[in-house]
Order: structure tokens, then C-alpha cells, then sequence
């Protein structure tokens, strides 16, 4: 490969460091063509976008961003994806499908401003709560006392309503 080829491609992995805020590293060695297809179409349907890369020129390309990603340097061997995603948890739920074959295998992931590596952080990954399920959460919280009262009060009138009928009704 050409020193220009590797600038372009160095380049191009910046810019997606600085696009996705999470990535994960996987290992995919053994998937064949087929099943490496496959596995692209399920990330494009989840909003993913795989890349296979080189080791060297992504270690270069990390070295280049602003933030330490020291820590997924030893990941970086073998055959290596990298899964960029805007929401944490979607490229760990996409990989707990492929769990029981082990291929392809979570080497590490830098999602919600953390490093995680190994394939043991995989249903850590999974459970992290994107921020949408998270506004979701603090809005069911903040309804649900308003809807008891709504309720109480409903229910309240219908007592009320009832009491007063029964007090009309009855001859004095």
C-alpha cells in the first residue's frame, strides 16, 4: 500500500473517530465472506458502520485524535472491525446474537467516554442505557406521580359522585 493510500486511510478513520462518539473493536477472524456480508447488513439496519481496517493505521489514527485511547492499544492485533455507532449499547446487543459462536468477538469498545476491553465487558455493554432510554426513564419518573394523583382524583369523584347520588335518592 502506497504512504498515500495509508494518509487517505488514516484520514478517513479520524474523521469517523471524530463522527461516532462509541466504537467498538471486534475480532473477525474465521468469518468467511458470506457470513462477513451478513454481518454488515445487520449493522447497517442497527445504523452501524463496520469497517475492517489494518492495525498499524488505526493505531496511527488514534494516536492522531485528541482523546486517550491508550488503553485498546493491545487489542489491536489480528484481524480487527471496527463498529462505529452513535448510540453505546446497539453494536453489543448486535454481537450477544453471534455469542454462542464466538465469532465475530467484542477485543474492546470506547462508548460513553470509557474504555472497556475484553470479551467478558460484553453484556456490560449490552445493558448501558443509551440517552434516549435514559430521557425515557426520567419522563416515566416524572409522570408517574402526577398520573396517581390524576387518578386519585378521578377515582375520588367518582366516590364523591356516587355519595351524593345515594344522599338525592334517598327519600326523607
Amino acid at each position: 500500500m502506497k504512504k498515500e493510500v495509508k494518509d487517505t486511510v488514516i484520514a478517513q478513520l479520524g474523521e469517523k473517530l471524530k463522527e461516532y462518539p462509541h466504537f467498538y473493536l471486534v475480532d473477525v477472524t474465521g468469518l468467511n465472506a458470506e457470513a462477513t456480508s451478513a454481518l454488515r447488513r445487520k449493522c447497517f439496519k442497527s445504523e452501524i458502520k463496520m469497517v475492517v481496517v489494518k492495525n498499524k493505521l488505526l493505531r496511527k489514527a488514534l494516536d492522531a485524535a485528541e482523546v486517550d485511547y491508550e488503553p485498546l492499544y493491545e487489542s489491536l492485533k489480528g484481524n480487527t472491525a471496527v463498529m462505529f455507532t452513535q448510540t453505546a449499547n446497539t453494536p453489543a446487543k448486535l454481537l450477544k446474537e453471534y455469542k454462542k459462536d464466538g465469532i465475530p468477538a467484542l477485543k474492546a469498545a470506547y462508548a460513553e467516554e470509557s474504555v472497556f476491553v475484553g470479551a467478558d465487558k460484553l453484556e456490560e455493554l449490552a445493558a448501558l442505557k443509551s440517552k434516549n432510554e435514559l430521557i425515557a426513564d426520567v419522563v416515566a419518573l416524572l409522570q408517574s406521580p402526577a398520573k396517581n394523583v390524576v387518578s386519585a382524583l378521578q377515582s375520588g369523584a367518582n366516590t364523591i359522585h356516587g355519595v351524593l347520588k345515594t344522599l338525592g335518592e334517598r327519600p326523607e
